[in-house]
């Protein structure tokens, strides 16, 4: 078992390019990524680490975001892909791809096993 700092570690590490990964998929607002993220079981995150996340990713020019009345409450804040953050996204597919495979290889385990 990985220990429970290892573990948040490697969560943290991860969770910006899940975001970039869901938010290439659809426009999306801010509890709407928690909640995906929550379903996932293993990426459990929060509304004070999403929130702050989205806010440097737009800093950085990786997402954009447009407001949006709500027929729920207040209007919302939707964020979607910037060029940029599909190009940051994609350098991550391709490393995360070789670290997964390079850990599978001292592990002893299969980076296509299921």
């Amino acid at each position: 078992m990985v220990a429970p700092s290892g573990l948040a570690q490697l969560r943290r590490g991860a969770i910006e390019h899940c975001v970039l990964a869901l938010l290439d998929r659809e426009e999306r607002y801010g509890f709407d990524l928690v909640r995906e993220l929550g379903e996932s079981g293993e990426l459990v995150t929060s509304e004070g680490t999403i929130y702050p996340l989205l806010s440097r990713l737009r800093r950085d020019g990786l997402v954009e975001t447009t407001w949006r009345a709500s027929d729920a409450g207040p209007p919302r804040r939707y964020y979607r892909l910037t060029d940029s953050g599909r190009t940051a996204l994609a350098g991550f597919r391709t490393e995360w791809a070789r670290f997964r495979d390079a850990v599978d290889a001292v592990l002893g385990t299969r980076g296509d096993a299921a």
